[in-house]
């Protein structure tokens, strides 16, 4: 193959997605697009700028696409997401975004704004996305793709700890059930659900570390 590849990993929250693909891009000379901080950041932006009653006002926050910068810019080696110059990785990563993030990632005018995004980044090769709808919508026609999943309890399990080393303080049972609700919205919408494009290998990782995971996802990509 003369071009690198294009690699889309699709699957549930916790299922370690990003930092898989993150470790596979290091390994491959890839470029990682975490697809889902994407949409955590417009999430993030609309809960800073577009409330109303206490919720989001989503026809002010279409209405302001044109407000919305998000770029990922190499920091020590790792792709940080900014909005509008601002370093927003700690602040995405909150419950309060992940309480909204599912409600946002549904609806089709965010999706098509990202859309655009993401296909510009991966059409020159040498690209790993990660997120929900990768093998089926935004790259439909990657060289690779790989659904993860996991059982709830084990994912619930990776959140809490993660949430811990952010320094959010989290009830595990709190946890457990924002997945279990992600989960279904994720999977039950009208655009772009949470489903295993046809062609794509399924890795189930309840039972098998990160390094394991890795390893095993690796072994299917032809160097």
């Amino acid at each position: 193959m003369n071009k690198k590849p294009v690699i889309a990993i699709d699957g549930f929250s916790s299922t370690g997605k990003s930092s898989i693909s993150k470790e596979i891009a290091k390994k491959l000379g890839l470029i990682h697009l975490d697809t889902g901080a994407l949409y955590r950041g417009v999430t993030f932006f609309a809960l800073q700028n577009c409330q109303k009653n206490d919720e989001i006002d989503l026809p002010a926050l279409f209405s302001h696409f044109d407000d919305i910068n998000l770029e990922f810019k190499e920091v020590n080696n790792t792709l940080i997401l900014f909005l509008n110059g601002k370093d927003i990785s700690k602040e995405i990563r909150t419950q309060q975004v992940s309480d909204n993030v599912s409600l946002i990632a549904k609806q089709p005018e965010v999706r098509s704004f990202l859309l655009h995004t993401q296909r510009q980044i991966a059409q020159n090769g040498g690209v790993i996305l990660d997120g929900r709808d990768i093998g089926t919508v935004v790259l439909p026609d990657a060289d690779y793709k790989f659904f993860l999943t996991a059982s709830i309890d084990k994912r619930t399990e990776r959140r809490f700890k993660e949430l811990q080393e952010l320094g959010i303080p989290m009830d595990f049972e709190l946890v457990r059930e924002n997945l279990i609700t992600r989960d279904k919205i994720d999977s039950s919408r009208e655009i772009a659900p949470l489903i295993q494009a046809e062609d794509a290998i399924l890795i189930d990782n309840s039972d098998i570390n990160k390094e394991e995971t890795l390893n095993l996802i690796l072994s299917y990509i032809k160097p």
